[in-house]
C-alpha cells in the first residue's frame, strides 16, 4: 500500500506542475465537415472539433458537448436540444449528435469541452448548424422559367440559349428577425437581393443527375432586407441542365430549359413570419445582354441590352413578361452539403504576342481553369472576341484541335460608356493562352486578369524537397486538381468533353486528399455514383449519367468503392460505407453473373489499361490514344481486390453475414487467377506487362513463394526492357510507385518519379507543361483525345510523395489519422523533404534532412492523435529528441528494431530528432 500512495503521490504531483502549464483549446468546429452550415440534410449530423495545444502527448479522456436552441441558453449551459454530459472517449471527430429530433429549419447552437490527463478545457467558441428543408412539400413556391427558345436564340446541333432574368418586389412593413433565401437555380444561377449580388459562389449549384436530385443552397439575408420595398433578382444560366450539344441523344442527356424555385423566409421580432416564392407574380425576360452561355463553345455578352437597375427596387418591368410556371425536374430535392465553386486565386499575364493590329495572343503562364476579366475603353457596338487555348503552334497562334467541337470563345459587345469591365458567369475554360480580337486601342498586360475557378476547399498539403523536379511536379499536380474540381471531379475542363469519369479518380482522389480537403466533394459524388445505378445493378462509367455509359467493366465502376475506402481511411469517414453498402455488393453481384465463368474469370472489360504509352515517342506521332485494349487479367485482379475491400467494409457496416461470402469467392478467385494467368516457371503474368505483375503483387494474389520473384520481374521490366522507365496506363500507374516502395526498391520509384525522358512526369515538364497530361506522349499524339489539363496519370504518386517521402500516412488501426504512421524513404540524391497536412485533427509536419550521415527530423502531432515513427538508425542509443537520449516514457514508447530503423509511439507534440545511419 506504502508503494501505491507514493506512485499516487508521484502521479498528482506531475499533474499539477502541467496543469499550471495547461493550455488546451477547442476550436474549428464542424457540423458535417462544415463550420455553421446553414442547411444539414443530416438527421444525426456530425460534429467534429479540433484540440490546440503547446503540451506533448494532450489527449482527449471525455468530452461534452451542449447544443442550445438559442445563443443565449447556450451561453448558459443550458442544452435543451442536447446535453452529451461528460462521456468517457477520445473521440473528436465524427461524433454523432444523439440529441432530441430536430424540426426542419431549426438552429442549434453548440460548443464543446474536453477533459485530458491534465486537466479540463475552457469551453470552445460557439458555433452552429440549421436543419434544412427536409419535405418536398416545405417549398410552397412553385418552378418557373420559360419552356422555349426565345427568336434570337439558336436551337441546332450546336445550340445558342440565352441566360433567364427573373425579378420581384416585396414590402417589409416589420422588424426582421432573420432572413433565408433557398434557391434552386437550374442548370446555373447568380442571386441578388436590392442590386446586390448574394453569396461568393460561382457557377452554382453544385451539378447532378437532374432526374435523380436537384440541390438547393440557403443563404442568410437578414443584413440585405431594408425596410419597406426590396427587390429580388436572380439569373438563371444552362449549365449541365440544357445541352448546347443537340446530337447523339443516346449518348448525351438534355434536361430541359432552365427553370428555378425559390423560398424567402423571413422571420419577424414579433414572432410572425412572410413567405416570399417563386411563382407568376414575378416578371421575366431572357432579352437580357448574356445572349448565349454554354461551357463548350463560351459567353456571348452585349453590354448594350445591360438593364441597370433591373435587380432592385423601382426598375420598369412593363415589358418584362409573366414568369410561366414550370414543371419541375423529377429529382429529389436535397440541401448541397459541399461547398460550391468561387474564384479561389488570380493569375497575371506574363506577355503579350501581336499577331496582326487587330490580333494578339495572351500567354498567362500557366494552364489553368475559370475566365479572364477585363478592362475596356472603346466605341459603342465594338466586339473583343477572346478565344482559348492550352498551347500555341511555331507561329505563336492558339492551337485548338485538341478542343474537339468545342468553340470555347468569350464575346464581349461594348455599349461605348468609359471603361468597362467584364467576366463571363456561367461558363469556365480550361487555357494558357488567349487569342483576343478587336480590342480596342492599344492592350496592356494589366487590362486582364486570369479569375481561378474551383470548388472552394481548403489546401490541406504542403510538400518541397530538394529535389527542384519533385517539387514543379508537385506544383503542376496542384494546378491540374483544381481545375478539374467543378462540383464534381471532372477528367478535363478545356474540350467538349469535361465529364465525371470514374477511372480518372480511383487512386487520383486518394492523392488528392493530401492537396485539398476533398471530404465533402468526394462524399457527394458517391451519392452520384450510386443514384447512377441501374434496377439490374449496372454502374455507369460517368457519374452523374450525363453520359450514358454503362460499359461494364471493373475499373471505372469499381471506383465507387475506392472512394469510399478514401474517405474512410483518410478522414474516417463510415457513412460512405454504410450507406453504399447495399449498391457496391449490388454492382459486384451483378459482375459476376453477366461475366464471371466457371473458372471464376471475369470476362468483361471496357478499356483495359487505358493509355499505356507507346514504346517510343516516335512511334506514338500522330496516332490517337483513343484505343481500347480489353484485358480479362485486369478485370479478374479488381474483382479480387474488391473482395478484399468489401470483407474490410463488412465489419465498418455491421454486414458482418457477408464475410464468409466474400472470403470464399476471393479465394476461387484467386486460384482460378493463377492457374489461368500465371506462368510459374518464368514467374510473370499475362503477357509479362508491368501493370500485368504490379497489379496481382500489390493484391495479394501472388503464391507466396514466388513473390519476390514477380517483384525482380517487376524490376527487371522497368531496368532493362524500359531502360529504367515506366509502361504503365491509368491502371497500372496507380499501384506502381507503393509497389516499389513497400518491396524495398525506393530509389527505382524516385528514379522513375525524378525522369526526364519520355515516358515521366518529367518529361512533361521539360516539354513545356504547367500541369499534368492525358498522355505520356502528349506532345505527339493526335490531338481528339489529348488533354493538357488531365490528372489520370499521375497514379499513386502524390501518395506516395506523402506517405513515403515525407512519411505522413493515416494508420489503419485507427483511420483518419487518429494514429499516423511516419516512416520516411531515405534515397541517396534526395537529401530533405519539407511538407505539411492538415488532418481533422489538426496540422502534420514532417520536415526531415540529410547530411554526412545525419538524419534530422522534426515532426508535428496534432492533440489527440498519436503517431508511430520510424526513426533511421541502427539502435536506440543513435537517436536523441531535442539533444537528449530518448528514454522509455508516457511520450516516448519503445516499439521496435526494424530494418536500420528504430520505432517509437509517441504522442502529440513537436519533436526534433537527429540519428546517425
Amino acid at each position: 500500500m506504502k508503494k501505491v500512495w507514493l506512485i499516487f503521490l508521484l502521479i498528482f504531483d506531475l499533474a499539477a506542475q502541467n496543469l499550471l502549464a495547461f493550455d488546451v483549446k477547442v476550436e474549428n468546429l464542424k457540423t458535417e465537415m462544415r463550420v455553421n452550415p446553414l442547411a444539414v440534410e443530416a438527421r444525426n449530423p456530425r460534429l467534429s472539433w479540433e484540440i490546440t495545444g503547446e503540451q506533448r502527448g494532450i489527449v482527449q479522456t471525455h468530452y461534452q458537448i451542449i447544443v442550445s436552441s438559442s445563443p443565449g441558453k447556450l451561453k448558459e449551459d443550458i442544452g435543451d436540444v442536447w446535453n452529451s454530459g461528460k462521456v468517457y472517449s477520445d473521440k473528436s471527430v465524427n461524433v454523432l449528435f444523439k440529441g432530441s429530433n430536430l424540426k426542419e429549419r431549426e438552429t442549434c447552437y453548440w460548443k464543446v469541452k474536453v477533459w485530458t490527463p491534465i486537466g479540463e478545457s475552457k469551453w470552445s467558441e460557439p458555433a452552429f448548424w440549421s436543419v434544412g428543408l427536409r419535405y418536398q412539400n416545405s417549398w410552397t413556391g412553385r418552378w418557373i422559367g420559360f419552356e422555349r427558345a426565345f427568336p434570337w436564340d439558336e436551337e441546332a446541333v450546336f445550340s445558342k440559349l440565352s441566360a433567364r432574368y427573373f425579378r420581384r418586389e416585396f414590402e417589409v412593413k416589420k422588424e426582421v428577425l432573420s432572413a433565408k433565401a433557398y434557391i434552386v437555380g437550374l442548370g446555373l444561377y447568380e442571386l441578388f437581393f436590392n442590386g446586390e449580388k448574394i453569396g461568393t459562389q460561382e457557377l452554382a449549384p453544385t451539378p447532378t443527375d437532374f432526374l435523380k436530385n436537384v440541390k438547393y443552397n440557403v443563404f442568410d439575408v437578414t443584413g440585405e432586407i431594408q425596410p419597406g420595398k426590396n427587390a429580388i433578382g436572380t439569373i438563371l444560366g444552362n449549365g449541365k441542365f440544357y445541352s448546347c450539344r443537340k446530337y447523339k441523344f443516346y449518348k448525351i442527356k438534355d434536361f430541359g430549359y432552365p427553370k428555378m424555385l425559390f423560398q424567402l423566409e423571413i422571420d419577424y421580432a414579433d414572432g410572425t413570419k412572410d413567405f416570399v416564392v417563386s411563382d407568376e407574380t414575378w416578371k421575366g425576360t431572357a432579352d437580357g445582354p448574356i445572349r448565349s452561355n454554354n461551357e463548350y463553345d463560351g459567353e456571348e455578352y452585349d453590354a448594350r441590352k445591360e438593364m441597370p437597375g433591373w435587380n432592385n427596387v423601382g426598375f420598369d418591368e412593363k415589358s418584362w413578361l409573366a414568369a410561366e410556371v414550370v414543371d419541375g425536374p423529377p429529382g429529389d430535392i436535397e440541401a448541397q452539403m459541399n461547398k460550391n465553386m468561387s474564384v479561389m486565386t488570380t493569375v497575371k499575364p506574363v506577355s503579350i504576342t501581336h499577331l496582326t493590329p487587330e490580333k494578339f495572343v495572351l500567354d498567362m503562364g500557366q494552364n489553368m481553369v475559370g475566365w479572364i476579366r477585363f478592362k475596356v475603353r472603346g466605341k459603342r457596338g465594338e466586339q473583343i472576341s477572346l478565344k482559348f487555348a492550352e498551347i500555341v503552334n511555331d507561329k505563336n497562334e492558339i492551337a485548338t484541335d485538341n478542343l474537339r467541337d468545342a468553340k470555347s470563345t468569350d464575346v464581349y459587345t461594348l455599349k461605348g460608356e468609359g471603361t468597362e469591365e467584364w467576366n463571363p458567369t456561367f461558363v469556365y475554360h480550361g487555357f494558357r493562352y488567349v487569342e483576343v480580337t478587336g480590342y480596342p486601342g492599344k492592350p496592356d498586360l494589366t487590362n486582364f486578369i486570369g479569375e481561378v475557378v474551383y470548388n472552394n476547399v481548403e489546401n490541406s498539403g504542403t510538400f518541397e524537397s530538394s529535389n527542384l523536379l519533385l517539387n514543379q511536379i508537385f506544383k503542376n499536380a496542384w494546378w491540374g486538381i483544381n481545375g478539374n474540381y467543378k462540383g464534381v471531379p471532372v477528367d478535363c475542363p478545356q474540350r467538349n468533353e469535361r465529364e465525371p469519369w470514374l477511372g480518372d479518380r480511383a487512386i487520383g482522389c486518394y492523392g488528392e486528399s493530401f492537396l485539398f480537403g476533398n471530404e465533402n466533394l468526394y462524399a457527394k459524388w458517391l451519392d452520384d455514383i450510386r443514384l447512377s445505378q441501374k434496377k439490374d445493378g449496372s454502374i455507369c462509367d460517368v457519374a452523374p449519367a450525363y453520359w450514358k455509359y454503362y460499359s461494364d467493366n471493373m475499373t471505372w465502376p469499381g471506383t465507387f468503392l475506392m472512394v469510399a475506402d478514401m474517405l474512410y481511411t483518410q478522414f474516417g469517414y463510415e457513412r460512405g460505407i454504410v450507406e453504399n453498402y447495399a449498391a457496391m455488393k449490388k454492382w459486384l453481384e451483378y459482375m459476376k453473373e453477366r461475366y464471371m465463368n466457371n473458372d471464376f474469370i471475369v470476362t468483361k472489360d471496357s478499356y483495359g489499361d487505358w493509355c499505356e504509352p507507346p514504346v517510343t515517342i516516335e512511334e506514338g506521332m500522330g496516332k490517337t490514344a483513343n484505343v481500347k485494349y480489353p484485358s480479362t487479367l485486369i478485370a479478374t485482379a479488381y474483382y479480387y481486390y474488391f473482395m478484399q475491400l468489401m470483407q474490410k467494409f463488412t465489419l465498418i457496416s455491421g454486414q458482418v453475414e457477408d464475410m464468409e461470402v466474400h472470403e470464399e469467392l476471393a479465394q476461387k478467385i484467386k486460384k482460378g487467377f493463377n492457374e489461368h494467368f500465371f506462368n510459374s516457371r518464368s514467374s510473370f503474368y499475362g503477357e509479362n506487362k508491368l501493370t500485368e505483375n504490379l497489379l496481382p503483387l500489390y493484391f495479394g494474389m501472388v503464391p507466396g513463394s514466388h513473390e519476390q520473384k514477380v517483384f525482380n520481374t517487376i524490376v527487371e521490366i522497368i531496368e532493362k526492357e524500359n531502360d529504367g522507365h515506366l509502361s504503365t496506363g491509368m491502371i497500372g500507374v496507380q499501384w506502381l510507385m507503393r509497389t516499389l516502395t513497400e518491396n524495398g526498391r525506393a530509389d527505382l520509384a524516385y528514379q522513375l518519379a525524378t525522369n526526364t525522358t519520355y515516358p515521366s512526369w518529367g518529361y512533361m515538364i521539360e516539354n513545356g507543361a504547367t500541369a499534368i497530361w492525358e498522355l505520356w506522349n502528349g506532345n505527339s499524339a493526335a490531338p481528339d483525345m489529348n488533354s493538357y489539363n488531365h490528372v489520370m496519370m499521375l497514379g499513386d504518386l502524390l501518395i506516395w510523395y506523402y506517405e513515403n517521402l515525407a512519411g505522413i500516412k493515416s494508420g489503419s488501426e485507427a483511420p483518419g489519422f487518429k494514429q499516423i504512421i511516419m516512416k520516411p524513404e531515405i534515397i541517396d540524391g534526395l537529401d530533405f523533404v519539407n511538407a505539411s497536412y492538415r488532418s481533422n485533427y489538426g496540422l502534420i509536419k514532417s520536415s526531415w534532412e540529410k547530411t554526412n550521415n545525419k538524419f534530422r527530423w522534426k515532426v508535428e502531432i496534432p492533440a489527440n492523435t498519436s503517431a508511430i515513427v520510424y526513426i533511421p538508425g541502427n539502435s536506440v542509443a543513435a537517436v536523441t529528441e531535442g539533444g537528449l537520449p530518448l528514454n522509455n516514457s508516457d511520450i516516448f514508447k519503445f516499439i521496435k528494431l526494424d530494418k536500420n530503423r528504430v520505432v517509437y509511439r509517441i504522442g502529440s507534440g513537436t519533436y526534433d530528432f537527429v540519428s546517425g545511419f
